[in-house]
C-alpha cells in the first residue's frame, strides 16, 4: 500500500500542532510496512531528508506566504501522488483540503483529517476564513473517508454537512513522556525547577498569551518577592503584528523567551514547569495540553469546548479571555506548590497532580486505527 501525505508544512522538528501529529504518526505506520511519502514544503526545512524514520520525504516548493501556500503547495503535492501511483493521498487540515475535488477528478482516493474549523482562527480577514470553510466544505463532501480528532468536530460535520458515515473519530496522542532534568538549560533560561509558568505555543493571536503575560503580571505586581517566573516557548511561522508585540509585551515584563525548541529542553521544561496554561480561543485537539498532561503537570486551561472535551477536574478550566479568572488560578496553583515544598516535596512534586489518564491518546493505537481506515478503501 502506497500512501502520500500532504497538509502539513513537513517533519521532522517542524512547529505546528499538525506537523507533529504527522511526526508522531507516519513513522509508526510506516514500521508497519506501509509505503509511506510525506511531502513537506521545501521553504520550511533545510535538512537534506530524502528518508527518515521509514518514511519517505520529499520537498516540493511552496510560496511563503500565509494565504497561498497551503493551497499551491497541495496542487503540486497531488500532481506527485498521481505521478507515484499513490494508493490512497492524506490530506490534513481544511485549507488542503480544498483540493480534494480535484485530488478525486485525478483519479485518487483521499483521506481527510479535520483539525479543527481553522477559520475561526484570528489571523485570517474575510476572504481567507472563506477560503478555509469552503476546504471544510469540500473535504467533508469529497474525501472518501473523514478523520476528526475529536467529538466536537465530528458533531460540527454532522451537523453543517449532514455527514456521519465514512467519518472516523481518532484523538491526537502524546508519546511516552521522557522526564529529565537540563540545569545548564536552565541557568542559561535564568529559571529554577518548580519555579516557573509555562505556556507553550505558536506566538498566534487566537493562543491568548497576551492574557498569560497580563494575568502573570498581574499575580507578580501582588507577589513581588516570589522568583516565579513566566516562561513562553514558541514562537510564530510568520512575524507579524501580533508576534513582534507579544515579545516586546514579554521582554518588558522579564517573561522568558525560549524560542522554538524541542526534545531535551523542552522535556526538561515539561518535567519542572509549576504548572502549563493554555488560555487560547481555538483548538482542534492540543497536543501541547495533551503533552504536558502525559509529564504529570498541572494544567490551567480555557474552558473553549476542545479543551473541555479532554475531561479535566473543573478547577482547571478557567472561562476564556476572563484574565482576572486566569490570574486568581494562577494564584491558587502556585500557592498549593509553595505549600507542598514546605511540606518537604521537591519542585518536580510540586508540579504534580494525580495521574491524568492518557490511554485514548496512545500514537502506537492511534496509528493501528488509520491503517484500518487505508485498508478500507
Amino acid at each position: 500500500m502506497k500512501i502520500v501525505v500532504t497538509g502539513t508544512r513537513g517533519i521532522p522538528n517542524v512547529m505546528g500542532g499538525v506537523e507533529t501529529h504527522c511526526e508522531e504518526l507516519f513513522p509508526r505506520i510506516a514500521a508497519m510496512g506501509v509505503d509511506v511519502t510525506v511531502v513537506r514544503r521545501s521553504n520550511y526545512v533545510s535538512d537534506g531528508l530524502t528518508d527518515w524514520k521509514g518514511v519517505k520525504i520529499v520537498d516540493i516548493q511552496s510560496p511563503k506566504k500565509k494565504s497561498f501556500e497551503a493551497v499551491i503547495h497541495t496542487f503540486r503535492a497531488v500532481n506527485y501522488a498521481v505521478k507515484a501511483k499513490a494508493d490512497v493521498l492524506h490530506v490534513h487540515a481544511i485549507g488542503p483540503a480544498l483540493l480534494v475535488p480535484y485530488a478525486k477528478m485525478r483519479g485518487l482516493k483521499v483521506v481527510f483529517t479535520h483539525h479543527g474549523p481553522d477559520y475561526d482562527r484570528d489571523k485570517w480577514g474575510f476572504l481567507a476564513k472563506t477560503m478555509l470553510k469552503l476546504g471544510e466544505r469540500f473535504g467533508c463532501r469529497f474525501a472518501d473517508k473523514v478523520i476528526v480528532i475529536s467529538n466536537v468536530i465530528k458533531d460540527l460535520i454532522a451537523r453543517k454537512y449532514n455527514r456521519t458515515s465514512d467519518v472516523h473519530l481518532i484523538y491526537n496522542g502524546v508519546p511516552e513522556p521522557d522526564i529529565c532534568s537540563f540545569p545548564e538549560y536552565f541557568d542559561e533560561l535564568g529559571i529554577k525547577g518548580g519555579k516557573f509558568v509555562l505556556g507553550m505555543c505558536r506566538f498566534v493571536p487566537e493562543k491568548n498569551l497576551h492574557h498569560l503575560v497580563s494575568a502573570f503580571v498581574k499575580w507578580r505586581s501582588n507577589n513581588p518577592n516570589s522568583d516565579i517566573k513566566l516562561v513562553l516557548a514558541g514562537d510564530t511561522d510568520f512575524e507579524d503584528d501580533y508576534s513582534r508585540s507579544l515579545k516586546q509585551m514579554a521582554r518588558d515584563n522579564g517573561v522568558v523567551l525560549t524560542g522554538f525548541i524541542k526534545g531535551r529542553k523542552l522535556h526538561s521544561l515539561l518535567s519542572h514547569c509549576a504548572c502549563y496554561v493554555l488560555p487560547s480561543s481555538h483548538e482542534g485537539l492540543p497536543i501541547a495540553l495533551l503533552e504536558a498532561m502525559s509529564y504529570g503537570a498541572r494544567v490551567i486551561v480555557s474552558d473553549i469546548p476542545a479543551n473541555l472535551e479532554v475531561g479535566l477536574p473543573k478547577e482547571c478550566y478557567f472561562p476564556c479571555g476572563d484574565v482576572d479568572a486566569l490570574t486568581s488560578r494562577i494564584g491558587e496553583v502556585l500557592l498549593e506548590c509553595e505549600r507542598l515544598v514546605r511540606d518537604g516535596n521537591d519542585g518536580r512534586r510540586a508540579a504534580c497532580t494525580p495521574k491524568y489518564d492518557m490511554s485514548k491518546y496512545n500514537w502506537d493505537e492511534i496509528a493501528k486505527q488509520v491503517l484500518e481506515v487505508y485498508k478500507s478503501l
